[in-house]
């Protein structure tokens, strides 16, 4: 069953000791949905849709909880976010993409995720928001990227 994205993207600011701005928890929200999918035979990782925006892919419903917060550190407003207990295997795919992904600058999670062949790339028009990244697209880069 998927999880709510509200209790992954507390799981992710957590993970980063609420160092974590807007711009790099999209772009963290999107790389583990695509690896839990690709990981999982196209099965969400949580509930949600990505949009393909100027910076990258988008939750909007996230973007537009914690938007506020501008290029600062996102707080927390994860009220009713539940969370993952040590023996869920989504716990452990969490750790894993984030203690990847939480050290890196944000201009290189950007640079992941504008990658050419990917789905954020298939689905972009500049300047427009909106424009929704078909699951399908975001399993399919997964799969892409393991086999280059």
């Amino acid at each position: 069953m998927a999880a709510r994205v509200d209790s992954v993207a507390k799981f992710v600011c957590e993970k980063g000791n609420w160092q974590v701005t807007n711009l790099q928890l999209q772009k963290i929200l999107y790389i583990t949905q695509m690896v839990y999918m690709g990981r999982n035979e196209g099965s969400l990782l949580f509930e949600g849709r990505f949009e393909a925006w100027d910076y990258g892919p988008v939750e909007p419903s996230v973007y537009r909880r914690v938007r506020m917060f501008g290029a600062k550190p996102v707080q927390d407003v994860f009220y009713h976010a539940g969370y993952f207990q040590n023996n869920d295997s989504r716990r452990a795919l969490l750790e894993e993409v984030c203690n990847e992904l939480l050290p890196k600058k944000p201009g290189d999670l950007v640079d992941l995720t504008h990658w050419s062949e990917g789905a954020w790339a298939k689905h972009y028009v500049p300047g427009i928001r909106g424009i929704t990244i078909p699951d399908e697209d975001i399993h399919a880069e997964y799969l892409k990227r393991k086999a280059g």
